[in-house]
């Protein structure tokens, strides 16, 4: 069964609106774990406009599950994430004044930078992973890194699924085949709902984790937080 790690940035974002405590991120963390999730994914920025520095250090020791911290690893974000030693870290690059992700990493291009990162985290025991773009020739670039996963940026897919879904996932299939041919385990994450995400898990062979935030959150709105998390771990349930 692909793990659910839902990410948790948007309750941050409620907090901060308000200031002090409320919600708590440490709370919801330990509740979404209680109500089935496999996962708890941050994404830290450096202006710490949700998730904030002293978050990541308070999760650390509360989160059973898998912590993954995803983020650019400037300077000061790779001391971070050596310090706390989560599960896995997933390398995002992302410019300090993004919105939210939107663009996977040219493997290429950065190779020299990704393989010097990479194995600063490897030898602490903490399993990678890059972001990339659906693209079946930047996969042998990526596996060049040494990094042990890739994710999806799903994006594309989630913006194409209404209007076909065949298209839309074509290219994420080719890349995942690509990658297992590596050895590269597979994540995936941006945009995924409860409308799309079925039929994605369905058709991305070896597809070992989905990391969801926006969507999740906005749904439990109306749906309720433990309820939503039993229904993203049915979508993602084989029978």
């Amino acid at each position: 069964m692909t793990k659910l790690s839902v990410n948790i940035n948007k309750i941050a974002t409620l907090r901060n609106a308000r200031g002090g405590n409320v919600p708590s991120v440490t709370q919801v963390a330990m509740d979404l774990e209680r109500f089935g999730a496999q996962g708890i994914t941050i994404h830290p920025r450096p202006d710490q406009r949700h998730i904030t520095r002293k978050d990541v250090y308070d999760l650390k020791p509360l989160v059973k599950t898998e912590f993954n911290i995803e983020g650019n690893p400037q300077s000061a974000f790779v001391e971070m994430v050596l310090e706390v030693k989560p599960e896995q870290v997933t390398l995002v690059p992302d410019a300090d004044d993004a919105i939210t992700s939107n663009a996977g990493w040219d493997c290429e291009k950065n190779l020299t930078f990704l393989k010097s990162v990479i194995s600063k985290f490897k030898n602490e025991g903490i399993r990678t992973s890059i972001f990339l773009d659906p693209n079946p020739e930047m996969v042998k670039f990526a596996a060049e890194t040494g990094t042990d996963r890739i994710e999806l940026y799903t994006e594309f897919y989630a913006k194409n699924y209404p209007k076909d879904k065949e298209e839309a996932i074509k290219s994420y299939i080719e890349t995942a085949i690509e990658a297992e041919k590596y050895g590269l385990g597979i994540n995936a994450g941006h945009d995924l709902s409860l409308d799309n995400l079925k039929y994605f898990s369905d058709h991305i062979p070896n597809l070992l984790e989905v990391s969801i935030g926006h969507a999740l959150i906005s749904e439990a709105l109306y749906l309720g937080l433990e309820n939503t998390v039993q229904i993203y771990l049915k979508r993602l349930a084989k029978w």
